[in-house]
């Protein structure tokens, strides 16, 4: 269980380090943490991230249910499926970085092996299907993929999970970096596939 003030603290933190980043602008994207086995605390509907208060968080059940704050985001429900698909998550991202959605809108996949901490705190990237935000068929696209540690999400975003929010937030941090790297190199190498392998070896 984690004390419900300090996951606040915590959490706020994080949405204004993802937006001094440059990972998120304004009310995009929504960020949460597990409570206990029952509850979340996700950020709020239509809230600037750089902006967020500790008073704006939204107490969730794993029912969907407030219990308190204000109005949600539209898409707690795929961070809910997240939750139960993995017991040891704790933390869910969801931003819109730039790099990251400039290699959606070109149709590429991302390439996680450029480097070995590509490799070590993202592995292989998934790309979901694109489905309207908020919408039934977006949740049922990100839970395709519910146990990957990151996912982009056609022309939509990024989606990063962990055991720990800083584990979630350094993984999108370095997913960002990722597709920047690889908008920069262009068509370099990825790294020999005997050394990816002893890389998973290692997570």
């Amino acid at each position: 269980m984690t004390n419900e003030m300090f996951a606040r603290k915590r959490l706020v933190e994080c949405c204004h380090m993802l937006y001094q980043r440059g990972l998120t602008v304004s009310a995009g994207g929504n960020m949460s943490v597990r409570l206990n086995e029952n509850e979340i605390l996700i950020t709020p509907s239509g809230v600037n991230k750089g902006l967020i208060h500790e008073d704006d968080l939204v107490r969730m059940d794993m029912d969907g249910n407030v219990i308190s704050g204000g109005k949600p985001s539209i898409e707690h429900k795929f961070h809910l499926g997240i939750y139960r698909d993995n017991p040891e998550t704790n933390a869910v991202v969801h931003c819109h970085p730039l790099y990251c959605l400039a290699i959606l809108t070109r149709g590429e996949d991302l390439k996680s092996t450029l480097t070995p901490e590509g490799v070590l705190l993202l592995d292989v990237v998934p790309t979901c299907r694109y489905a309207t935000p908020g919408s039934k068929e977006l949740v049922d696209a990100v839970m395709e993929y519910s146990h990957a540690p990151a996912m982009l999400m056609a022309k939509h975003g990024a989606l990063t999970q962990g055991r720990t929010l800083e584990e979630a937030y350094n993984r999108m941090e370095e997913l960002e970096f990722q597709a920047h790297l690889q908008i920069l190199a262009g068509d370099a190498e990825e790294l020999p596939m005997d050394e990816i392998i002893k890389l998973r070896e290692m997570r």
